[in-house]
């Protein structure tokens, strides 16, 4: 199981990304399931432009069962929101925090970002340990 947090619908679905290639060539490779949050989505589309042929294609990816959807419910909330704090030195949007959220409730630790600074820094929870996040395609 694989959450694909941002940066990677966006390099998918806008094929003028400088970061499209890599981006379809790491998604050709994987054979695992993919994930995502809806504030993952909400960024995505908001940087595509809702109206764009890209947020179109993204639509119908989801649709058509190309992403699965992880909904964070009050608690996993909660914890979004303390992440955020946590990592406050060097600020974590809600998104990003979604995606370590679903990690630690999904049990993985394999994300396909393009955030690759902040992703090395962030850890996700699995009992008293903080274990580092496996980014795709490094």
């Amino acid at each position: 199981m694989i959450l694909v947090d941002t940066g990677p619908f966006v390099a998918l679905f806008d094929h003028q990304d400088a970061e499209y290639t890599l981006c379809k060539d790491i998604l050709r490779t994987t054979r695992d399931a993919l994930f995502t949050t809806i504030p993952v989505l909400t960024e995505t589309f908001h940087l595509l432009t809702p109206n764009s042929r890209a947020a179109d294609c993204l639509r119908d990816f989801v649709l058509d069962d190309g992403v699965s959807l992880w909904f964070l419910d009050q608690a996993a909330t909660a914890r979004a929101f303390e992440l955020m704090e946590q990592y406050g030195d060097h600020p974590m949007d809600l998104a990003d925090a979604s995606v370590i959220v679903a990690a630690e409730s999904l049990r993985t630790t394999k994300v396909f970002t393009l955030e690759l600074a902040d992703f090395h820094r962030y850890r996700i929870r699995r009992g008293h340990r903080h274990i580092k996040v496996d980014i795709l395609g490094e």
